[in-house]
């Protein structure tokens, strides 16, 4: 895993959200963004997570914020995720992982014994400019609007 640290420049992606739309990050230019990546779409910490952000999206709103989910499910399983939670923001479905290999979170992880690659839970907050401006590795699922508006 090579990880996109605090100071580098954003990689410039282009990906399609849970309708097909493409958001690239051009589109983002004097706004501040989140991209926030998740393991799974409906699981229960990615639930927990996109719940939280969901509770407190004006907050974002206010403080000229976007955000951008990203996990390498399906489309549809991205559009189900976001009907079933009522999430304002857009899912980009990364099923290529370009996104997540841009940003450096594929890597190898450990769940009950077991060994795999996956998404790391990570959040990255980018400024007007497209440069990295915080990098979160380590999500409190619960509490995860303090973490980035802090």
């Amino acid at each position: 895993m090579n990880i996109l640290k605090i100071g580098d420049k954003a990689p410039n992606f282009s990906s399609e959200d849970e309708l097909g739309n493409i958001h690239k990050l051009e589109d983002y230019k004097g706004k501040k963004l989140v991209v926030f990546f998740y393991p799974k779409a409906s699981t229960p910490g990615c639930t927990t997570e996109a719940c939280e952000l969901r509770d407190n999206y004006n907050r974002f709103l206010d403080a000229n914020y976007a955000l951008l989910g990203v996990s390498a499910d399906s489309k549809e399983r991205q559009q189900k995720f976001k009907e079933k939670n009522n999430l304002p923001f857009s899912l980009l479905s990364d099923e290529s992982k370009e996104v997540i290999n841009a940003f450096g979170v594929w890597g190898p992880k450990k769940f009950m014994g077991k060994e795999y690659d996956g998404i790391h839970r990570t959040t990255f907050v980018i400024d007007e400019n497209g440069i990295i401006e915080d990098v979160i590795l380590k999500v409190k699922t619960k509490e995860h609007t303090a973490q980035i508006l802090k």
